[in-house]
């Protein structure tokens, strides 16, 4: 299965124009769809009427579509060029614009392609214990991802790789074919990120995510290399490193996210990060 038929995206008789029924298998436990859901498919929709790969999408999140909507998407190619295209996306509910996007697609060749970095040094994902999830709803997009923590060797607890950073493996059964869409989804985790920094004291909700694309490397694991930067006046900002199971750099990802207190009666979560930590609003978030 690609990710097209994971999210569920139809194509329309207009070949700028693709269809999205908000499914519960690609929506939070609250019943709205997950940000990287909508990110995702409005990259396939772009690479679909395109014919060119993504290599780099940010998505702006306005507004919520629930379970049982249809987003529509309308794909614009501003400019289609010679190997590279500039478009952009919009997906609205009626008159309700849910979320837009501009990226960059196109592939070429180049004779010295290189990653630089290396992913944390962690133990296999049979060897890692599962993430437990905080949701009880049993059909969300959360119940088609399996994650484990990624301990780095040594250690006894997740997050000790340094403040303000996890590792934790994902994978998504149902998925064959990786791409563009596929990382999209997966790299919507930095609010899981800030929620374990805050010792499961705060949920987020994603303002934007920006995705950049590396090689759509086959791996039944991903590791998700998440670090937060910051939390201040209110809002959380992270980047994820997605590897696959050999090490190689698939995809890189960025948020800012509004992140709320779990506690009763506060507005705003403590600025300071915790050192050494042993989703969720009100309304839908995006873990």
């Amino acid at each position: 299965m690609d990710a097209t038929s994971w999210l569920g995206l139809e194509p329309s008789h207009n070949p700028h124009r693709w269809h999205l029924p908000v499914s519960r298998g690609i929506s939070t436990g609250h019943r709205a769809m997950f940000g990287g859901s909508g990110l995702g498919a409005a990259i396939a929709a772009m690479e679909g009427t395109s014919g060119r790969p993504v290599v780099w999408a940010t998505a702006q999140y306005l507004s919520f579509a629930k379970v049982g909507t249809i987003v529509d998407i309308d794909v614009t190619l501003a400019v289609h060029g010679q190997k590279t295209t500039q478009a952009r996306a919009v997906g609205h509910v009626g008159g309700t614009e849910i979320i837009t996007v501009n990226a960059a697609l196109g592939s070429r060749t180049f004779p010295r392609d290189t990653t630089y970095g290396a992913p944390p040094d962690v133990e296999h994902p049979e060897e890692c214990p599962k993430r437990e999830r905080f949701s009880k709803v049993a059909d969300s997009l959360d119940s088609r991802i399996e994650q484990r923590w990624a301990l780095p060797l040594g250690a006894k607890s997740p997050g000790e790789l340094e403040p303000g950073r996890i590792a934790v493996w994902s994978r998504m059964p149902e998925l064959l074919e990786p791409s563009g869409a596929s990382f999209a989804v997966l790299g919507d985790y930095v609010p899981m990120g800030i929620s374990f920094t805050q010792d499961g004291q705060a949920g987020s909700t994603s303002l934007d995510n920006t995705l950049r694309v590396i090689q759509a490397v086959p791996s039944e694991w991903y590791l998700l290399d998440i670090r937060v930067d910051a939390i201040s006046n209110g809002f959380g900002h992270g980047v994820i490193h997605i590897w696959s199971l050999e090490g190689e750099l698939c995809a890189i990802g960025s948020q800012s996210c509004i992140v709320r207190s779990r506690e009763p009666g506060e507005h705003t979560p403590p600025k300071r990060l915790v050192e050494a930590p042993d989703q969720s609003p009100p309304a839908p978030e995006t873990q």
